[in-house]
């Protein structure tokens, strides 16, 4: 054997790929840049946003809505209005015990809500000497279309705006119509959704007016 014919060891790379590998970069010592755009960041801080939003509502919804136990106190200020019985008269609930009240969630949108408006009116009439209080309460509706509708539907017993919604708030309200009746001691003692029937309501007035 040739002295000058060095034996190479098993481990080393022909010149060529060694040439080769020499070219490639090392993906381990490769700096790896991440951008992120104004508007990737604004779409997920309003995505995240928007999933408080649902959830909060949610939330909300699932919570029980008051079906007996003392009324949520409210303070509603009458549509001023010749029509309108205490025209722009404020009815608080507790200027109101003594009284039986029925409490009515409406929109003028409501088709359910239309089909008990004139029922809802002659009940009023007929019960009103017996110290019965309805309030109608107007709620995520436009003023004009709202007074419209009660002038279409000859309603004359007090209605009022739910401004700021507080009061669908605070009753937990799922949908439109819904109906509430308060006895003489600010208790709730009925709630129904959707249209209720004159059958229903003179039922649930009796027992409220007998105590």
């Amino acid at each position: 054997m040739n002295d000058d014919a060095a034996v190479k060891p098993d481990n080393e790379l022909p010149d060529w790929l060694q040439q080769a590998a020499g070219e490639q970069p090392s993906l381990a010592s490769a700096p790896v840049k991440q951008r992120f755009s104004t508007f990737t960041i604004t779409a997920v801080v309003l995505i995240v946003g928007l999933l408080a939003v649902i959830g909060y509502a949610l939330y909300q919804r699932g919570l029980s809505q008051p079906e007996s136990g003392p009324a949520p106190d409210f303070s509603l200020t009458v549509f001023e209005s010749d029509q309108l019985d205490r025209s722009g008269e404020q009815l608080q609930l507790d200027d109101l015990k003594g009284n039986v009240i029925v409490l009515n969630f409406w929109a003028s949108y409501c088709e359910p809500c239309k089909k008990e408006a004139a029922m809802l009116e002659a009940m009023w009439r007929e019960y009103k000497p017996q110290g019965v209080v309805f309030l109608g309460v107007n709620t995520d509706d436009v003023e004009n279309k709202a007074r419209d509708y009660m002038a279409r539907y000859n309603i004359t017993y007090p209605n009022a705006p739910d401004l700021g919604e507080r009061l669908e708030n605070d009753y937990r309200i799922t949908g439109i119509p819904e109906t509430f009746i308060i006895d003489a001691t600010g208790e709730i003692t009925f709630h129904t959704e959707g249209e209720i029937s004159d059958i229903t309501l003179r039922r649930e007035i009796e027992a409220a007016l007998k105590g």
